[in-house]
């Protein structure tokens, strides 16, 4: 499996994006900063476990290498690091140092104009009173990917005032002319560009505060040939990293989350009571009540809860939950599924089982399927 991944890896030329994620991250422990165990497809890779970029096992996780990277799928790769958030910056500034202040910059981001907004901002243009403007762009409902035209269609009252008023006829059909474009420019919250030679003879560079920015956004900055590393800043790796450290102050004896095991009966007992306050993923009312209906008893249930409890997935809770309680209740269309289902009860939660079903039912190959 090793050698596989090696030989993809150096085949397609990202052995020196390894090594630059491996470096930052040994920075990190060497200086005793918090690091997320991983995070996303690059969870899979056995080479990123073997040096220390993960801390996941993708073979006891049963995880496919092919969703990060395949001969078939060539696209850039992308470890997702988690950092403590309070000394991510130390990080940042290491590669800065390393590479050379004119080799990495941050990315740039635009806040664009939504459903809402737009029409708040064409109302001020117009002169439109702030009750009257305040009016049109509650009616727009507050969910994501919501456009004024889907507003329309969804929201009579809204529709009916922009036929029957002129004022919000005008206001409505300038707001959808300008909805989309860019409001406002900021630093990508995680994007650091690592460059070979000096960014600015690639890209177009900017100032946003006190950060220097490439002017192309995360989805173009690949087809100028720069590369993007994650750097995350997560509260909850501070917070860890504080209890540990008041724990070894006040005993004597420190903890240590790489040895910690997921088979604590009296842990899922506090989940399945909804004690889930803090708890990293699980602390949503609506995830804390999933989980109390779930009864989770392993850490399998906890991880197919997380991947559930998202739009699309969130249709197959009911039925998750029922076979999780009575397994006269799970069912396989076909003998082959049973082995690639089984640990989620018979619904199909991740997108490594998609492959394998593709796979093992229609003879595609694991990239293929990918």
């Amino acid at each position: 499996m090793l050698d596989y991944e090696l030989s993809v890896i150096n085949s397609i030329g990202f052995t020196d994006y390894y090594l630059i994620v491996w470096d930052f991250i040994r920075f990190a422990h060497d200086n005793l900063i918090m690091v997320g165990p991983g995070r996303g497809s690059g969870a899979a890779s056995l080479a990123a476990y073997t040096l220390f970029i993960t801390d996941i096992d993708p073979l006891k996780y049963d995880l496919l290498f092919e969703r990060f990277l395949n001969k078939e799928r060539v696209s850039m790769p992308d470890f997702d690091i988690d950092f403590c958030y309070e000394r991510r910056s130390e990080v940042i500034d290491y590669v800065t140092e390393k590479y050379g202040t004119d080799h990495v910059c941050q990315v740039i981001t635009f806040g664009t104009l939504a459903a809402r907004a737009v029409i708040r901002d064409v109302g001020r243009a117009l002169d439109a009173s702030y009750a009257e403007t305040d009016r049109i762009a509650k009616m727009v409902p507050n969910q994501l990917k919501m456009t004024i035209d889907l507003a329309l269609d969804m929201n009579p009252d809204l529709k009916k005032l922009y036929q029957e008023d002129d004022k919000t006829r005008q206001i409505i059909d300038l707001a959808k002319r300008f909805e989309g474009m860019p409001r406002h420019a900021s630093t990508h919250a995680a994007g650091v560009i690592i460059a070979g030679k000096p960014v600015c003879e690639i890209a177009p560079l900017a100032r946003n505060d006190e950060s220097i920015v490439v002017q192309f956004t995360t989805g173009d900055i690949e087809d100028v040939g720069l590369l993007k590393f994650d750097f995350l800043g997560l509260r909850t790796l501070t917070v860890l990293q504080e209890t540990s450290r008041l724990v070894q102050e006040k005993t004597g004896q420190g903890i240590d989350f790489a040895t910690m095991t997921y088979d604590d009966p009296q842990v899922f007992k506090m989940i399945s009571r909804g004690e889930t306050d803090a708890v990293f993923q699980l602390e949503g009312g609506g995830m804390t009540q999933f989980l109390k209906e779930l009864q989770p008893e392993s850490f399998e249930d906890i991880i197919a809860g997380v991947a559930l409890f998202r739009p699309g997935p969130m249709d197959q809770i009911p039925r998750y939950v029922r076979a999780r309680h009575d397994a006269k209740k799970v069912h396989y269309d076909w003998p082959l599924l049973k082995p690639i289902l089984e640990v989620t009860y018979g619904v199909i939660v991740y997108q490594e089982q998609v492959i394998r079903i593709v796979r093992d039912l229609a003879g595609f190959s694991l990239a293929q399927a990918d």
